[in-house]
């Protein structure tokens, strides 16, 4: 973060005097600007004990430590725990591990409150002994929201480990945990000191979570980036085969990184001049207006980016009937999102759960829908006046193309 000091007035009705006329200043508005920075950077070979990059993470500027609490989700413990603890006690840092079983059910308060009790037996050193988060995004997002509420702000590093967390979850400014059946419901805004991106874990994924990080991408390819849908459009199976990490061919290597870095990119283009979401019209919640209520009423059977893709699968058929999206773009988008591994429909998705959605969405952007849709592939508009009616429509639509393709097999 940065250390710039935050620029702040204070004054009162009229001015800055502590007296008006004679008479002390009884009311004054306070105006301060803190300026924020955090880096994300793709970082290969992050657990190679010759590169100093996680050791030296996080730290304020002109400040070292010798420990680090570490919060590792349990199955990433599991496949690289042996390697997590001699990365550090080659660097020389004394560490302790605080395991954190993660996924959406367990993405609560009691979970953040887990890592608050290992935060305050540990005796974090707030300036030079960040947290360091090594998990996929519902790790991430607990762990952030913990470090945001301790001592009203801690310091924490990001290492994501799966692919959404890579091109989503790992590189922006918000935290969370669901509340009830209300998906993100309590957060923060939070962002880490420094995200590291190192696709390396991708390896040990198996072939579904690959595919639940390629729906994120898939929305930045459909909203604004055509270059990127044409890469997963010809380079699907590939990307789905090789975990985004080929290892042989050259011209696949730089497939795959491209694929990486527009979607990091794309996603960071637009969040950086909203981090904290004043304008909320916002590219990035395509995807996002549907699936929080469809994710929570499949669970446990959706993944986070499954649902998003039973969204997207939704506002493009939406768009279609809408005149936005021609015929053949819409099968080509759908197409994609089969060869990409990732359902298109769920039983969850009825008409009743569909229209709480739309209502719950217009509370949470301030009264208007806000929704995006595709225009084309690469491009998006927002709307604020689709109707029930529409609703039953597109959904009646994908239903029988689910069905068709379903007997079809």
């Amino acid at each position: 973060m940065a250390a710039t000091m935050p620029r702040h007035t204070i004054s009162g009705p009229s001015g800055n005097g502590l007296f008006t006329n004679g008479t002390p200043t009884r009311s004054w508005t306070v105006s301060t600007a803190k300026p924020v920075t955090y880096e994300v950077r793709f970082e290969n070979g992050l657990l190679d004990p010759a590169n100093p990059a996680l050791a030296e993470a996080g730290n304020a500027a002109g400040t070292t430590g010798s420990r680090r609490l570490l919060v590792v989700e349990e199955q990433v413990q599991r496949l690289y725990g042996d390697r997590i603890a001699a990365y550090f006690a080659a660097r020389g840092l004394d560490t302790e591990t605080c395991v954190l079983p993660a996924h959406e059910q367990l993405k609560t308060m009691e979970s953040a409150f887990r890592v608050v009790e290992s935060m305050d037996g540990f005796g974090i050193a707030r300036r030079h002994e960040p947290v360091v988060a090594i998990g996929g995004g519902v790790l991430m997002d607990i762990v952030g929201l913990a470090a945001s509420l301790y001592r009203r702000s801690t310091p924490y590093v990001r290492v994501p480990t799966t692919l959404i967390g890579l091109v989503d979850a790992g590189v922006g400014a918000k935290t969370g945990v669901n509340y009830g059946r209300h998906k993100n419901r309590l957060g923060t805004y939070h962002p880490s000191s420094v995200a590291l991106l190192d696709p390396m874990f991708l390896a040990t994924l198996d072939q579904r979570h690959i595919s639940n990080g390629l729906a994120e991408i898939l929305k930045i390819a459909l909203v604004k980036d055509r270059t990127l849908f044409e890469l997963l459009a010809a380079h699907s199976k590939a990307l789905l085969s090789s975990r985004l990490q080929p290892d042989d061919d050259p011209s696949d290597r730089r497939v795959a990184e491209d694929v990486l870095c527009r979607a990091v990119h794309g996603m960071l283009e637009e969040l950086q001049p909203n981090l904290w979401e004043h304008q909320l019209q916002r590219l990035v919640d395509y995807g996002h207006s549907f699936s929080p209520v469809i994710e929570m009423e499949a669970l446990p059977e959706l993944l986070h980016g499954e649902a998003v893709c039973v969204d997207m699968a939704f506002t493009t058929v939406l768009a279609r009937r809408r005149g936005l999206v021609d015929d053949d773009e819409a099968q080509r988008v759908l197409a994609v999102m089969d060869d990409l591994g990732l359902p298109v429909w769920h039983p969850a998705c009825t008409p009743a759960a569909m229209e709480r959605a739309l209502a719950d969405t217009v509370r949470h952007r301030d009264g208007q829908q806000r929704l995006p849709l595709p225009v084309g592939i690469g491009q998006a508009c927002f709307v604020n006046d689709l109707t029930a009616p529409e609703v039953r429509g597109a959904l009646e639509e994908l239903r029988e193309r689910d069905l068709a393709l379903r007997s079809a097999l």
